[in-house]
């Protein structure tokens, strides 16, 4: 029996040391072996951002418009180039238009009582703003204005800042960021300068192959472009899910964006509004 037992510790012992050395050395090649086919599926990566990102989204959804541009604007100088940096910011220029658009009284909006003699246009000059914000902010059906009539007046500093590459142009509010629209198609020559600086030219507005204007019955739905002083760059209108048809063929040259985007976006700036294309 001894040497029953003799032979049980052998095989224990020298079984425990070839598992050992498999382990130690064989295991280890192999999968050396195995990274270098690429057969091997990397560890995911924890996304160490993705609970800030969600409370500032909540944030939103309690429609605490405030504290979640707050916390976006934060999430995005903390997390520049995160995964969720991009969701973030689309989601902050909702929150800026929400806030902008809203009548609940903040530090960048005034109130101004209509006196003898005023129309939108003439308003809106004198405050350094569009007719069409001033109606969308007020929830105008119409330009008819009254004696007396209190509207809230926002006063952006809006500038335009358009990345050719990236595809997107981004709408800065006194240099700060406040929303940024996506580039749905391009139409450019090959050679494009490395910087333009330019401005916007105009706002139009299409129905039934026409130009019509602000205030016209026929400006409610229309297709807007907006033409910049740089040659070859308008910024024309595509079908988007909430204007699936947009008839007014595009231009010869230019960058398209969704209808809604830009059905928004010419409402909000003006032949004052400076623009600065890059790569």
């Amino acid at each position: 029996m001894k040497w029953l037992f003799a032979l049980l510790l052998a095989l224990v012992v020298f079984g425990g040391a070839a598992l050992f050395s498999y382990y130690l050395f064989f295991k280890q090649e192999i999968a050396v072996r195995h990274e270098q086919r690429g057969d091997v599926t990397p560890a995911p990566t924890p996304d160490i951002s993705l609970p800030e990102f969600q409370a500032a989204a909540k944030l939103r959804q309690e429609d605490k418009p405030t504290e979640a541009r707050n916390a976006l604007s934060a999430f995005i100088q903390k997390y520049p180039t995160d995964l969720h940096a991009e969701e973030a910011k689309d989601l902050l220029g909702e929150v800026n238009i929400d806030i902008l658009l809203s009548r609940t009284p903040s530090p960048e909006k005034q109130e101004y009582i209509v006196k003898p003699g005023d129309v939108l246009a003439v308003i809106s000059r004198r405050l350094k703003t569009t007719p069409e914000l001033i109606m969308r902010m007020n929830n105008l059906s119409g330009t008819m204005l009254h004696i007396g009539d209190r509207l809230l007046i926002s006063h952006p500093e809006f500038s335009i800042f358009i990345q050719r590459k990236a595809k997107l142009v981004v709408l800065l509010d006194h240099g700060a960021f406040f929303k940024q629209y996506h580039v749905r198609e391009e139409k450019l020559s090959p050679k494009q300068p490395a910087k333009v600086t330019t401005k916007v030219a105009e706002t139009m507005a299409w129905r039934d192959g026409k130009r019509v204007g602000f205030g016209t019955k026929e400006f409610l739905g229309s297709t807007r472009w907006i033409r910049l002083g740089a040659a070859a760059y308008t910024l024309y209108s595509v079908a988007d899910s909430a204007h699936p048809e947009v008839t007014q063929p595009p231009p010869p040259q230019g960058l398209g964006l969704d209808a809604t985007d830009l059905e928004e976006l010419s409402g909000l700036v003006n032949s004052r509004t400076p623009v600065t294309i890059t790569d």
